[in-house]
């Protein structure tokens, strides 16, 4: 079972992938360096509590939510935050 740490990197990262965000973006957004985020996304620093907060408001995800793993941050991200998808459009499906 991984650990917390562990979870929040992975699910950073999957927030980014959604959003389309780079490591400079997701700095800029809660108010660190990309250096700082490189860090703490490799495990060579942690993730402050404080940290977390503003991840949380970054993303508009609840604390808990965001700490409950990737699979239930990811359905907790606001649509209005998710980078739209190539040919989205044109998707069908059929009965």
């Amino acid at each position: 079972m991984p650990s917390t740490e562990q979870t929040l990197r992975l699910t950073i990262q999957a927030l980014m992938r959604l959003t389309g965000e780079r490591q400079a973006g997701l700095a800029a957004g809660i108010g660190l360096s990309q250096t700082q985020i490189s860090r703490k996304q490799s495990g060579t620093a942690a993730w402050s509590l404080a940290d977390i907060d503003r991840l949380s408001a970054h993303y508009g995800i609840p604390v808990p939510d965001l700490l409950a793993g990737v699979d239930h941050a990811v359905h907790r991200l606001p649509t209005r935050r998710r980078a739209p998808l190539p040919g989205a459009s044109q998707l069908t499906i059929g009965p």
